[in-house]
């Protein structure tokens, strides 16, 4: 016999890798929901080294309504879609929840809510950045401002409202079904690749300011390198794919390594490095605004990690755009069953 849909009947998907720090505080406070009891949490491991997967053993023993997987693909993208294919059917809503970020009281209740209200096919939610250490504080506080997110809406206070993109929270399951869930070719921008298919096939995603969630950036230098470079080439594959047009905010970092690669003619064009200067004073001095407007030592450093996030993203995006006649040849869009 079919189990009847109930309007709250909710799957939560928390995509992990080495989490065992977090893992447990999250997966509690999902379980203290008002609307927990319509809930069914799957954490999705993608080979975690540590004591993750055991912690979520222990859990799952005493609580039935947790479900440990394994995701071999490693990729959020593939976890999330392995969940739904698995636990999706007779559940209303799909909910993308993060190991490493804080919460607040209600945080599903609050979504659901948002999209009975709406009708939206997603609610999305904004981000508050937070460091624990100085440079993390430094990177936290340039995600925060426009120097590290060129306004991006789910990055910056603002009205609630319809928007093309945010981070994603809730989903409308036979949406998210019907639309193949997301591209597990793209490790990175698969959350912008599928708005933008949403949204052409009719879809609203709705930026909500009724609940919200903290993220901890990179804490150092390279993981952050690194991870800005993936954003960079992941947001190519998603433009160049789509045949998108690229939004100033994306257009402008994307210029900082072609102008860097310019200003290595200065000894035959002398004005050739005017760019990549104009770019680092901008930095640098929105650097200095920030610490003197939030009297924080440690965010006169986010000029330094904004230089970082630019370059690493321009970097990425360009590799994108050169390797990508190659990896179009052989792309073929795994297919959510």
């Amino acid at each position: 016999m079919l189990r009847r849909i109930d309007i709250d009947d909710a799957l939560v998907v928390i995509p992990c890798l080495n989490e065992e720090k977090h893992i447990a505080g999250i997966v509690q406070s999902i379980l203290q929901d008002e609307v927990a009891e319509k809930l069914l949490v799957v954490v999705a491991d993608g080979g975690s080294s540590d004591s993750t997967c055991e912690i979520v053993s222990q859990m799952s023993r005493a609580m039935p309504q947790i479900r440990l997987i394994d995701n071999p693909q490693r990729l959020q993208s593939a976890g999330i879609n392995l969940a739904a294919k698995l636990f999706g059917a007779g559940r209303r809503w799909l909910i993308r929840m993060d190991a490493h970020a804080v919460y607040p009281p209600n945080y599903v209740a609050s979504l659901i809510a948002e999209a009975k209200r709406t009708e939206a096919s997603s609610v999305v939610v904004a981000m508050d950045s937070q460091g624990e250490h100085c440079f993390q504080r430094a990177t936290a506080i340039a995600q925060n401002a426009l120097l590290g997110t060129g306004g991006s809406p789910h990055r910056m206070n603002g009205k609630e409202g319809f928007v093309d993109h945010g981070h994603h929270a809730l989903f409308d399951m036979r949406t998210f079904v019907a639309l193949k869930g997301y591209d597990e070719t793209q490790s990175h921008n698969e959350d912008a690749e599928y708005d933008l298919r949403l949204v052409q096939a009719g879809g609203r995603i709705w930026l909500t300011r009724a609940t919200g969630l903290v993220y901890f950036p990179r804490a150092h230098v390279a993981s952050l390198f690194s991870q800005y470079r993936r954003y960079g080439c992941g947001r190519a594959t998603t433009i160049l794919r789509h045949h998108a047009r690229p939004k100033l905010r994306q257009l402008l970092p994307a210029a900082v390594a072609p102008s860097i690669v310019m200003a290595l003619l200065t000894p035959w064009l002398p004005l050739a490095a005017a760019p990549t200067l104009l770019w680092l004073g901008i930095c640098l001095l929105y650097g200095i605004f920030l610490g003197l407007r939030t009297r924080n030592r440690c965010a006169f450093a986010s000029g330094l990690a904004a230089i970082v996030m630019h370059f690493a993203w321009s970097v990425g995006f360009w590799i994108a755009v050169v390797q990508m006649p190659v990896k179009t040849l052989n792309h073929a869009r795994p297919r959510f069953q």
